[in-house]
């Protein structure tokens, strides 16, 4: 079963690419045209988001680089200790919601200090892969698109967020402490 597994995951990704023109072409779509045209938006979509991303890559950089996010840490470190959790990963629990790039950047920071099989690191991770990237997406897909008003995303956003956060750490605790 396992090298039919293995062999059909080789394939998936060339049907897919292979597939869907053919797919299109039964179906009489002008295929080159309809990918040029979302070619076209789409590389229209990146030139409007530049905007928001720029400013909001900018706003975590200097949060970082003023010092305010050592502070914080070390102020949540008395709170957070008697609940389990490591305030190393507080960083990624601030920054994460606000961009991936960051989010990404501190997990490199948490691997070269405390190594790939660290607990804070194993935390670090499962947080970093069960959760979204709320304020970037709200404000650089919202902003390209003129949503202004997000009703209640920004809020299911971060309620996603805090539980997938708090669930990975007990959840890497349990499995490897």
């Amino acid at each position: 079963m396992r090298n039919v597994l293995d062999l059909l995951s080789v394939f998936v990704i060339p049907a897919i690419i292979i597939g869907f023109p053919l797919y299109g072409l039964a179906r009489r779509v002008p295929v080159y045209e309809e990918f040029i045209a979302g070619a076209r938006e789409g590389f229209q979509v990146a030139v409007n988001i530049i905007p928001y991303l720029v400013a909001i890559l900018f706003a975590v950089a200097m949060f970082r680089a003023s010092g305010a996010m050592e502070f914080l840490v070390e102020g949540l470190r008395p709170l957070l200790a008697p609940l389990g959790v490591p305030p190393e990963v507080l960083p990624m629990v601030i920054t994460r919601p606000l961009t991936g790039s960051g989010s990404a950047g501190i997990m490199l920071d948490l691997i070269n200090t405390y190594g790939p099989d660290s607990l804070i690191v194993k935390i670090a991770a499962t947080m970093f892969g069960s959760t979204e990237t709320t304020f970037y997406v709200v404000a650089v897909y919202f902003g390209a698109i003129n949503v202004r008003r997000t009703r209640h995303a920004v809020a299911a956003g971060l309620i996603a967020d805090i539980s997938a956060m708090i669930l990975a750490v007990i959840v890497v605790k349990w499995m490897f402490a």
